[in-house]
């Protein structure tokens, strides 16, 4: 963890790959968008509030391809769209349900609980 991270240090304006939590204060709601906007990435952001309302709001001024509300931002699931904005990718082009025939072989299984008799 990283706490005081002011937006001139490498921590603040550079994505790290890894279990690192970068902390930057801030003063009210504008700062903190204008903090969070304040790079040249978007892959993801992650929104905590005692307000679902206010912090979908929040979310709603934030420059990234995904958006998680009081949840962490490492979720993923292959049908979900996946992609950031900005540095940090080609907008949500990677996930949704194509995927799941990229990544998918299909098989046709059918299971009786006793043999079956041609009928030919």
């Amino acid at each position: 963890m990283l706490d005081g991270v002011t937006p001139d240090m490498p921590a603040f304006a550079e994505e790290i790959f890894g279990p690192v939590a970068v902390i930057t204060t801030f003063h009210d709601d504008d700062e903190a968008v204008r903090l969070a906007n304040g790079t040249p990435y978007g892959l993801v952001a992650g929104v905590h509030s005692g307000s679902p309302a206010l912090a979908q709001a929040i979310g709603d001024r934030l420059r990234a391809g995904m958006i998680h509300i009081n949840d962490q931002t490492v979720n993923d699931e292959t049908p979900a769209p996946f992609g950031g904005l900005g540095d940090s990718g080609g907008s949500s082009r990677f996930g949704a349900l194509t995927n799941l025939d990229e990544f998918t072989v299909w098989q046709w299984v059918t299971v009786r609980d006793t043999q079956s008799h041609p009928t030919f």
